[in-house]
């Protein structure tokens, strides 16, 4: 069966005739988020499904943000509320398994085209938690290795090797601990992943075993070793400050905070990143839809139309240099050589799928986090 592209799909839509509604979409993450579907990806959908509204809510950055609309779905079903008043909720990885636990989301993934498009382990497990069919990852914040080349001509292709390359080059390589920002917590859980006696993929998914966390030993005195011939940065801002400066020579960062000071000059263009095996993590931003949505049918349209090839390219990857939430392979057509090689030719789409790692689940989290500060002086 031939298929549509994305602009006779929106005209044959816009010829249909369909119950005007407002579909109130929700979202944590900061002004940006709120302002993406206020200026970009609300009067896209008005246009391909004319007489409908969309109202965007901003809940506040970080976790707050996602736990408020955790609350406001308590308070909700607590209530026996008949119909929910968000049809649309944009939410951190953390907040997905809680909700689904809760039976307070629609299981839809299979229900829209976009839906086969995403084969990430991701948008099938959030820290522990089953969530196949009911999350779409709107984005993925990715972690990496940023280094200048003047100073390093071949990097790193692994922890081990970063481990030996930094004690041939002390003070060379900066992160900024685990308080700095989570770049530096994304590097010490990489580090456990890559060298902890344990099972990594467990810390990834669960369940979590006590027996696990006496596994670590070895793996935090390498981390204390290798912590005192590195730089301790002053966080996530401060360790590409002192790359772009040449006082270190690599460190861990957000890939797309990376792009962003790239693109308006705040990096050198010459700074490249690469991901170590066996893989750091990153997380994404998943859309979801109540169960209960006074609109669902339309909030599955939405989360189909903001997961397309199209709006991925242009809404996700070229305005904000962030990861697709469906696989990067679908955008590729989709969008401009520059842009591809800006995004994918350091860091390819089979790294991302490869190396490309969840935080571990909560309860490894926060023993890590302990551990670290027990044993990383």
């Amino acid at each position: 069966m031939k298929r549509l592209s994305f602009a006779t799909f929106a005209v044959v839509l816009a010829a249909l005739p369909v119950k005007a509604a407002e579909l109130t979409v929700a979202t944590a993450g900061d002004q940006n988020m709120v302002d993406y579907i206020n200026q970009y990806l609300g009067p896209l959908f008005e246009k391909a499904y004319p007489g409908n509204t969309v109202r965007a809510i901003g809940t506040g950055p970080g976790d707050a943000g996602s736990q408020k609309l955790l609350e406001r779905f308590d308070a909700q079903a607590a209530a026996n509320a008949a119909a929910w008043d968000v049809d649309v909720a944009i939410v951190h990885e953390k907040f997905v398994g809680p909700m689904v636990e809760k039976g307070y989301l629609d299981k839809y993934r299979d229900a829209i085209s976009s839906g086969p498009l995403v084969t990430r382990d991701n948008a099938k497990n959030a820290l522990g938690t089953n969530v196949e069919g009911y999350v779409m990852p709107m984005f993925n914040s990715q972690t990496a290795i940023a280094y200048n080349p003047a100073l390093v001509e071949n990097p790193p292709k692994s922890y081990a090797e970063l481990a030996e390359w930094a004690k041939e080059n002390p003070k060379q390589f900066g992160y900024n601990g685990i308080k700095g920002g989570a770049s530096g917590v994304s590097f010490v859980m990489g580090w456990i992943y890559a060298f902890g006696d344990g099972d990594a993929q467990n810390l990834m998914t669960g369940p979590f075993r006590e027996d696990e966390t006496k596994k670590w030993d070895g793996a935090f005195a390498s981390l204390a070793d290798f912590t005192k011939n590195a730089t301790l940065t002053p966080g996530n801002a401060g360790t590409l400050d002192l790359i772009s400066r040449g006082e270190i020579a690599m460190g861990p960062v957000w890939v797309d905070m990376f792009y962003s000071w790239q693109a308006n000059g705040q990096l050198p263009p010459d700074l490249k990143l690469f991901l170590p095996a066996p893989g750091m993590p990153g997380q994404p931003m998943h859309y979801i839809v109540p169960e209960k949505a006074a609109e669902k049918d339309l909030a599955r349209k939405f989360v189909e139309l903001a997961t397309s090839p199209e709006v991925q390219a242009e809404g996700i990857v070229k305005r904000f240099n962030w990861y697709p939430g469906i696989d990067a392979e679908h955008v590729k057509a989709k969008l401009d050589e520059a842009t591809w090689n800006r995004l994918f030719v350091d860091i390819t789409p089979e790294d991302l799928a490869t190396k490309g790692k969840p935080f571990p689940i909560a309860e490894y989290n926060t023993a890590i986090l302990e551990a670290y500060e027990q044993s990383v002086k």
